[in-house]
């Protein structure tokens, strides 16, 4: 991903400029810095020493996105993590921290908050039309191959990723998830691997409970072909469903609270209106998906504008991630947050158990769907 965010920067991004990049590998450092026209580096403090950056855009493998972001902003950098934040919540908190004591502009690498389906999602919760949460539900549906997880040493594993599905492809729709529909209290979850060959999870699946009472279900796989992506909220006053891009609202005549104990009839039901979204078409020639989430961390840096997806944010994602993991593990329900202690020792015994693989064919290929 490091090459396409390099190429956005390069060629489509206006208000960036591609100054250096850092890969640990010599070989493909070298390569990338010849096919940009940039200096290269093999070690990130020595790139931040250099003064040829003022922000960076952080695509590591997951374990390395928390030092390296601590790291930039101790040196007055602004930094971009791309999803997930971290691996562990403790470690988000430290971004967060130095973020802080940094003053630096933080953001998190979820595009999809820039759809404009997802922006008119967003709004129409912001303005109450559905009221009170009672029901939430987020299907995420992927399909990987065997070779893509052979593709890299640390792909699927305890020690090199720190999760499966859950930390690499969930995580864009569990933040729209929780940016519709808040934060659970509590997490009853399980993971299991049902497909492929790999130590972490190619399948999961949550009940949560909110804190006011409502509940909430949550499936994750990269076991299933077609994909798809579908989040419901269900309000006292109103439904929302987005599904693989196609946003549907229906406001209630009555709040179902009130109208449960006000209606006479037995079989009385409440009428519910279609309403149409208030998707604002994106104006002429604007930045879609990753350049745009580029671009809004460029103009936060240069004229302060709010970023759309801050990088503090992240940090509820991998709560989810973590309660979900650890209710699996210990088998039973996790509030929330997560207990950082606990989840760290969770964390420490399945790296333990972590094995080199046996059967790796390399492939350093960006997914075609992201580089557009």
């Amino acid at each position: 991903m490091g090459l396409g965010h390099c190429r956005f920067v390069k060629e489509v991004v206006p208000e960036a400029t591609l100054t250096a990049l850092c890969d640990t590998h010599l070989d493909r450092a070298l390569s990338a810095g010849e096919q940009f026209g940039v200096p290269h580096f093999t070690d990130h403090l020595a790139m931040f020493q250099s003064g040829l950056v003022d922000a960076v855009i952080i695509a590591t493998p997951h374990y390395a996105h928390a030092p390296v972001a601590v790291s930039a902003f101790e040196h007055g950098l602004h930094v971009l993590v791309e999803k997930p934040l971290c691996v562990a919540v403790s470690d988000g908190d430290l971004i967060i921290e130095a973020a802080r004591r940094a003053g630096k502009k933080f953001a998190i690498g979820y595009q999809h908050r820039f759809r404009p389906e997802v922006q008119a999602a967003r709004r129409l919760i912001e303005q109450g039309v559905l009221g009170e949460v009672r029901r939430t539900l987020l299907i995420t549906a992927w399909y990987r191959t065997q070779a893509y997880y052979d593709s890299g040493g640390w792909r699927a594993t305890w020690a090199g990723e720190g999760g499966g599905v859950l930390i690499n492809q969930a995580p864009h729709f569990i933040d729209l998830w929780l940016w519709f529909g808040g934060m659970p209290a509590r997490v009853w979850g399980q993971t299991r691997t049902t497909l492929h060959e790999i130590e972490t999870e190619d399948e999961a699946f949550a009940l949560v409970e909110y804190p006011n009472g409502a509940h909430g279900y949550l499936y994750a796989t990269t076991n299933e072909e077609p994909g798809e992506n579908l989040i419901e909220i269900c309000g006292d006053e109103g439904k929302l469903r987005l599904h693989d891009g196609t946003l549907q609202v229906w406001k209630l005549r009555h709040s179902i609270r009130q109208f449960t104990y006000e209606a006479e009839g037995m079989w009385d039901g409440i009428p519910a209106e279609r309403i149409e979204p208030p998707i604002e078409p994106k104006p002429e020639g604007s930045l879609e998906g990753q350049p745009a989430l580029i671009q809004n961390f460029a103009r936060a840096i240069l004229y302060d504008e709010p970023l759309v997806a801050p990088g503090e944010e992240g940090l509820g994602t991998v709560e989810i991630i973590n309660a979900l993991i650890l209710s699996s593990k210990r088998q039973k329900p996790v509030p929330l947050p997560v207990d950082r202690a606990e989840y760290d020792a969770l964390l420490h015994e399945l790296k333990a158990t972590s094995k080199p693989k046996q059967r790796i064919r390399e492939q350093r290929t960006t997914d075609p769907n992201l580089i557009r």
